[in-house]
């Protein structure tokens, strides 16, 4: 079999609705869904950016499915390519030898929907998406799994050609979802199902929200899989991509940082502790934040200067996988509620920062406005003095700009001196639904 004939096959089997084949696209993640058709509706490209099995080729297929459902669209002017395909990744000029075969032996016209998923697997990648947007013939929808997918100097060649949706593993709303929970929508609902919520957080904090492990029902599986997750990762999206020449100081380094969620941490000691220069650290950091497996979160500080000269905190885009991959402890669980609340915090897109004066403020919420919301987490409730006066020191030192102070607690709801205390199940469920932030 020839070169073109695997390539042709190998089209085919990614390609079944142009056999008529019917998709099986799973459970429908709306807020995402209704945000692509209203960007793929646009013409400029559309990018999907998120850490590797957050559900983003799902994702795409589900908007391919809406084009496919009414009828409007011809099956054989959507190509959908996986650039994950080892296949593909053999090829010289994968691009190039795909449009090739495709409109010579499916669909010659250049008026279609170009689907390409993980495309920073092809070098130069940037090029040729440009020279296809400036046909103004394809809608073109893209995948990555890198947070530096567009700021390369080549990547500045699509600067204002795209739309960009991050997309994250499950929020605690869409993990209730595909575990079959109803969302309470009333007090009554939350009063009842109060018990039960509490009982799903718990199992959000050790198994995370990664789609295909919700679904899974075995602990074992769910276990495996997890691992599986990280080791492609490690290996494909950091080791690989950044070309790492000291692969046991990044494993060692991966395994430091795991076992310091949620806490400081300084470049100069961790060179210290490797034995290698800063410099090299804060690269191999880099790309350990550019696979978004782990995220930094600055100190809080109108002033750039100030906010450059403390130490940052280091958070994960998962609890599955870092219970997976590290040892847990009794002591783990105050790290992975405060790690939740960053999760969800992060998908919403918001300007995230911690503050440490007379006491350490876990999460502080920058508004357009320059108004601050604070937040505590404290999965207690036996509530530490130390939590309430670090909100307070906030307050004093930021008093003009304060537009709410929070504490989250295990299942204390009050008002009290100006602080919000609410359960985190509460508050997972009803910042979500009401975007009060």
């Amino acid at each position: 079999m020839t070169q073109n004939d695997k390539i042709f096959e190998l089209l085919i089997s990614l390609n079944p609705w142009w056999s008529g084949i019917n998709l099986e696209t799973g459970i429908i993640r709306e807020h995402y869904l209704d945000r692509m058709k209203k960007f793929i509706a646009s013409q400029e490209i559309l990018i999907l950016n998120g850490v590797r099995r957050s559900g983003k080729t799902t994702l795409l297929l589900q908007l391919l499915h809406e084009l496919l459902k009414n009828g409007e669209v011809d099956p054989k002017k959507i190509l959908f390519v996986s650039f994950d395909e080892p296949l593909i990744s053999s090829l010289k000029d994968p691009i190039g030898q795909i449009l090739t075969r495709y409109h010579s032996e499916i669909c010659p016209h250049e008026d279609g929907y170009l689907f390409f998923d993980e495309i920073q697997q092809v070098p130069g990648w940037e090029r040729w998406l440009k020279a296809l947007y400036d046909r103004k013939k394809y809608k073109i929808v893209l995948s990555g799994s890198s947070s530096h997918l567009l700021e390369s100097k080549t990547a500045s060649l699509l600067s204002g050609r795209y739309l960009q949706i991050p997309v994250f593993p499950l929020t605690f709303p869409e993990f209730l979802e595909f575990s079959n929970i109803e969302i309470p929508k009333t007090r009554i609902d939350e009063v009842r199902m109060k018990y039960h919520l509490m009982e799903q957080v718990r199992s959000y904090l050790n198994i995370g929200g990664f789609p295909r492990i919700v679904l899974e029902k075995d602990p074992m599986v769910q276990k495996e899989l997890l691992k599986g997750y990280y080791d492609s990762i490690v290996s494909r999206d950091i080791i690989l991509n950044a070309q790492v020449r000291q692969v046991k100081v990044m494993q060692d380094l991966l395994y430091v940082m795991f076992s310091s969620l949620s806490s400081p941490f300084s470049y100069r000691k961790l060179a210290s502790r490797f034995s290698i220069d800063p410099t090299t650290i804060r690269e191999y950091i880099g790309y350990i934040t550019d696979s978004h497996l782990l995220s930094e979160l600055m100190f809080f500080s109108y002033s750039v200067r100030v906010q450059n000269v403390h130490t940052k905190k280091i958070y994960c885009i998962d609890n599955g996988i870092r219970n997976a991959i590290s040892f847990q402890f009794s002591s783990d669980t105050g790290k992975l509620v405060e790690n939740t609340v960053w999760i969800h915090l992060n998908s919403l897109g918001v300007p995230l920062y911690y503050w440490k004066g007379e006491g350490e403020v876990d999460f502080v919420i920058k508004h357009t406005d320059n108004s601050l919301t604070s937040i505590n987490v404290t999965y207690t409730d036996d509530i530490p003095e130390r939590e309430i006066k670090a909100l307070s020191s906030f307050q004093d030192a930021f008093s003009e700009n304060i537009r709410r102070r929070i504490l989250i607690t295990k299942d204390t709801e009050k008002e009290e001196e100006g602080i919000e205390y609410i359960p985190l199940w509460k508050w997972l469920i009803g910042e979500y639904n009401q975007h009060k932030l």
